[in-house]
């Protein structure tokens, strides 16, 4: 099975696929620094913020007809 196709095309896919591969581990990376938080210091957080509300409203809404 051969398959062809030009320089350019080549060059797109592999920058392309390069891309993806440096993202992936930049974002694992951002994830690894984030410090856990403890249990203790999620109730002090709390205490001081209060809990998040369950349902949350638009700030803003609008109806447009189409």
């Amino acid at each position: 099975m051969q398959i062809t196709m030009n320089k350019e095309e080549l060059k797109k896919i592999i920058k392309e696929a390069v891309k993806e591969a440096v993202e992936e581990e930049r974002m694992e990376n951002f994830l690894k620094s984030i410090p856990l938080v403890s249990k203790q210091e999620m109730e002090d957080i709390s205490k001081s913020h209060g809990k998040p509300a369950k349902k949350k409203e638009p700030a803003y809404g609008e109806e447009i007809e189409v």
